[in-house]
């Protein structure tokens, strides 16, 4: 018998600022947006502006109920959003989940603050989805589909993150996107999540060169992102939310740097599908 089917897709792997351009074409310019695909199951993560293609690809597909987690709410996780199709179907659910404000915001003011005038012309009463919203807090242990679980934790990042460890079917995933590392030290919440993991993807936005201009920013680099691979005994890691000025050129150089060290390492491209 075959294993079932897990199978991640990247949507979009730019921070900041969707880009283009010929410079952007190998890697992609969409930000934040990861597909999985656990069996029948389908779970994203953040709503990035490739949330607008893979919303188009869901409803070619004919898809059943989605849920939906943010990491956070900054502008280049959530701009996708009120551009999902499957908003504006009949039929299956769509669940928003978020827990980086728990206890300050709930994901129904998030989704409605992000969908009111001056900012947007409609708001989310035209969805005419089955819309749902749930409201968790980092630590907690959530599971939008039977045999499907999801470990969070809370991330260091300006206003809160959340990172994510997706398991199903004797696999895991994890997600840790927008967290700024303290150099020298490994973050025992982040090695927690992905410890032994089949892929972790991480925010690759800086180098170490470049870090220490950027402390504050709330991001991390690529070479952390192995440093805690290693450590924790993943076997791939896929570097994410390329910083905006990051050209095909540069990154495909960094990503040979890096398989250098760990033959597991890539760094994400728009569309890229990794079967576990």
């Amino acid at each position: 018998m075959t294993e079932p089917t897990f199978q991640v897709k990247l949507w979009g792997t730019r921070g900041s600022l969707p880009v283009s351009g010929p410079m952007y074409r190998e890697f992609g310019g969409n930000t934040i947006c990861i597909e999985l695909r656990l069996g029948e199951h389908v779970v994203f993560i953040d709503a990035g502006s490739g949330l607008l293609p893979a919303g188009a690809a869901l409803k070619a597909d004919g898809h059943g109920d989605v849920a939906l987690f943010l990491t956070h709410c900054h502008y280049d996780h959530v701009i996708g959003l009120p551009f999902f199709m499957p908003l504006y179907g009949k039929g299956p659910t769509v669940t928003l989940s978020s827990g980086h404000l728990a206890g300050k915001m709930t994901t129904q003011e998030i989704m409605r603050g992000l969908m009111q005038q001056p900012f947007f012309p409609i708001g989310p009463e035209l969805c005419s989805a089955c819309l749902k919203t749930r409201d968790f807090v980092p630590g907690d242990v959530l599971v939008p589909f039977p045999g499907v679980s999801l470990r969070t934790a809370a991330l260091n990042h300006p206003g809160g993150a959340v990172g994510y460890r997706v398991e199903w079917a004797g696999r895991a995933v994890a997600v840790i996107t927008d967290v700024e590392h303290v150099p020298g030290t490994l973050d025992p919440a982040v090695l927690e999540l992905i410890r032994g993991v089949d892929l972790f993807l991480y925010d690759a936005c800086y180098t170490d060169e470049e870090f220490e201009r950027f402390r504050g920013f709330g991001h991390s680099t690529w070479q952390q992102g192995l440093r805690l691979a290693q450590a924790a005994g993943a076997r791939q890691v896929g570097l994410i939310h390329h910083a905006t000025w990051r050209s095909d050129a540069d990154l495909t150089g960094m990503e040979g740097l890096a398989q250098q060290v760990f033959a597991g390492a890539f760094f994400g491209r728009d569309l890229q599908v990794i079967d576990l």
